[in-house]
């Protein structure tokens, strides 16, 4: 999180895009808000995405990133793709978008906005269409939707994060065992990530005891490991915020029969999700060659929201990609293109036959699925 991981040449690419888009919509500029499309549209990498930052971005002309003013330093070093204008803390980033719009000539004339944006708060964007006379539109998604397919450069950055999750689950497998304490095992799992060449993660690391299992975003606690009791590990590695995220479920001293005999359905089904992610697939009909080892499994009352998520760049406090999940789902009719990656989730727990947890980051290539993370697949007994 210190510099600007694009060339100049990917950005103007991206724009292009986004203005094309503008075009199709008849709209004459566009603000983003979301921080994950604020970097993916600038570049600029660093943790100030806490307070707003306004990218208006018009049909023609220079670009305008708004944010606090003492951000000057950073956003001069990183980005090259827009004008920068700064707020003193006495006022917000709508006062000055609202005289930056007026000084475009964009008082009275077609304007997109991302409504549905934790960067963009109820407050902020009230003021703002209330300092400015213009015909607002919610282009929630527009930037999201080209962020899905990934460019070689982006890919690289992938690959690279994958090497550090890797690293990192290692650390902490290595560290897991009877007594050993859970802050220790993260402290470890952290350093390794970081010595890898890792910039801080989204979120996580997560490992913890089975008997936290339910708690869905916690990590570390203040306890100790112990035999018998499964840990669950879930991490990623982050290169330049893009993310590779994977999960493993530890065993110490000892597996159950029947959660090894699960991690067998786990890694079937596991390998049959990556053998649906094709091009002009869509993400239902990956989801369901998921459910569909499963049912055969003799686990038909056996049902997940998602078997993965679209997954990429990642701005705390996540590595999802923003406030909202593109889930691999029953019901979703997302079409699977060359250049998206996921995080493919292959989990059977609380099944009543046993548990069992596998993820891993998979990228779809030219040549087909790639499995980024490298980890041993389990099921891990230490």
């Amino acid at each position: 999180m210190h510099d600007n991981p694009f060339s100049d040449g990917e950005i103007r690419q991206r724009l292009a895009r986004v203005r094309q888009e503008l075009a199709k919509r008849k709209l004459d500029a566009a603000i983003f808000a979301s921080p994950e499309n604020v970097f993916y549209l600038t570049g600029l990498d660093h943790w100030g995405y806490f307070a707003p930052h306004l990218l208006i971005v018009p049909l023609a002309g220079a670009n305008i990133l708004i944010t606090r003013a003492m951000e000057r330093v950073s956003v001069e070093k990183q980005v090259r793709s827009a004008e920068f204008r700064g707020h003193p803390d006495s006022e917000t980033a709508a006062d000055i978008a609202a005289r930056v719009l007026k000084d475009l000539n964009l008082t009275d004339k077609s304007i997109g906005l991302e409504y549905w944006t934790s960067g963009l708060s109820f407050g902020l964007a009230s003021s703002l269409q209330s300092q400015v006379t213009a015909t607002w539109s919610d282009i929630t998604g527009l930037a999201d939707g080209l962020r899905l397919v990934k460019s070689a450069a982006e890919q690289a950055l992938m690959r690279r994060a994958a090497k550090i999750s890797d690293a990192a689950a290692k650390a902490a497998v290595a560290a897991i065992a009877d007594g050993a304490r859970e802050r220790d095992v993260a402290a470890l799992c952290s350093a390794a990530m970081i010595k890898a060449g890792g910039h801080p993660p989204g979120f996580g690391p997560f490992i913890r005891p089975g008997s936290r299992l339910g708690e869905e975003h916690a990590t570390w606690g203040d306890g100790q490991y112990r035999k018998g009791e499964p840990v669950f590990v879930e991490l990623s590695g982050c290169v330049s915020r893009y993310h590779a995220p994977l999960g493993r479920l530890v065993h110490i001293g000892a597996i159950r029969e029947e959660d090894a005999r699960i991690a067998g359905i786990v890694r079937q089904a596991f390998d049959a999700v990556v053998e649906a992610i094709r091009p002009g697939t869509t993400a239902k009909a990956v989801y369901a060659a998921w459910q569909k080892v499963v049912d055969e499994a003799g686990l038909a009352h056996y049902r997940r929201h998602h078997c993965g998520y679209c997954v990429g760049i990642g701005q705390p406090p996540s590595w999802t990609g923003g406030n909202t999940v593109t889930g691999l789902r029953h019901d979703s009719d997302l079409e699977i293109r060359t250049g998206m990656s996921f995080h493919i989730l292959s989990w059977l727990m609380g099944s009543g036959r046993g548990d069992d947890f596998l993820s891993n980051t998979v990228l779809l290539t030219e040549t087909g699925p790639e499995v980024l993370t490298k980890l041993e697949l389990g099921p891990i007994l230490i």
